[in-house]
């Protein structure tokens, strides 16, 4: 296997790290799902647990980190997951936290920011000018910048869903994993080419904000001048290079889905499974929807990544 940034044993001893209410997350066959696709499905569920999302993984090891390097401050941009995420981690190890978010955010994450005790700046503009202005601040006050995806304790913290997956002795063909920034692809597709080779790792990312999927494609850094989908959490434009270097060697598969199938997923998720969850977790039953001869027979694990939602739009999607 070609080198990337991430490393099997550092992977490894995240857990000892990690709060164990994000660790051992639920994972079920759900046999409704797989009746109406065609094929088996089983949901890696990262919902349950006090941030909604996988993120705490990730934001777990960045605030351990920083209390051993004596740091106490630390900024980042989020689309809401991860500010919540870094948010929940550093209270409770006494770290000052500001996050950088697009007003245009969904209200529920950004007030969850807020509850979480992070100073929350807001930004006239999507996830990359908030990511210009976090770099600006963290060189204004000399604190710590955390980048999602780029710092590897995003991807490694993610990672550990992938050994989760392996321990389960549950046999499977196939990983769907939502893609944005990259981090939890990476991760999980690392873990899964180490341990588990033989398991195909197919991200989804929308048609309407397809700038990773088109750097995967063409091999190099693709950027976009829009980024237009209801799955805001995977919504950047700007691909980071030492993360597609990653990509490129542990995903089998790139594809993207329509906003269509993102809702009718959003709808099966919900009346098949009982899950109330965010558009970006629905992006690997679109994929099935999208290729149904693709996946039919084979054992298909799909990563529910998120469930911080406004349930009025969510309600004006699944009606």
């Amino acid at each position: 296997m070609e080198k990337t940034r991430l490393e099997l044993d550092r992977i490894q001893a995240a857990r000892r790290v990690i709060d164990p209410v994000f660790l051992g997350s639920p994972f079920y066959g759900c046999e409704p799902l797989g009746a109406r696709l065609g094929c088996a499905v089983s949901i890696k569920l990262e919902t349950a647990n006090p941030v909604r999302s996988f993120k705490g993984r990730g934001t777990e090891l960045v605030a351990d980190g920083l209390v051993r390097d004596g740091q106490r401050a630390v900024v980042c941009a989020s689309a809401g997951n991860l500010g919540q995420a870094l948010a929940w981690s550093a209270r409770g190890r006494g770290l000052d936290v500001t996050v950088v978010a697009s007003r245009f955010a969904p209200e529920v994450k950004l007030e969850r920011i807020r509850a979480l005790g992070a100073r929350l700046e807001l930004v006239d503009g999507d996830h990359e000018l908030a990511r210009e202005r976090a770099v600006a601040i963290a060189a204004e006050e000399g604190i710590r910048l955390l980048e999602d995806s780029l710092d590897l304790e995003t991807c490694e913290g993610a990672a550990t869903i992938g050994l989760e997956l392996v321990e389960s002795a549950v046999p499977y063909d196939v990983v769907l994993v939502a893609l944005g920034g990259g981090a939890m692809a990476t991760g999980i597709g690392q873990v899964m080419k180490e341990l588990a080779p033989e398991v195909e790792v197919v991200c989804v990312q929308p048609a309407g904000a397809p700038a990773m999927t088109k750097s995967w494609e063409e091999r190099r850094v693709v950027t976009t001048d829009s980024a237009v989908t209801i799955a805001d959490g995977v919504a950047g434009r700007f691909p980071i290079a030492e993360v597609l270097d990653d990509l490129l060697v542990v995903a089998d598969d790139a594809v993207l889905v329509q906003e269509e199938s993102i809702v009718k997923g959003l709808r099966m998720l919900l009346h098949d499974a009982g899950l109330v969850v965010e558009p970006s977790a629905a992006l690997g039953i679109a994929a099935i929807l999208e290729d149904p001869e693709r996946f039919a027979g084979r054992h298909v694990v799909t990563v529910v990544c998120g469930g911080n939602v406004d349930m009025d739009t969510y309600y004006r999607w699944i009606a």
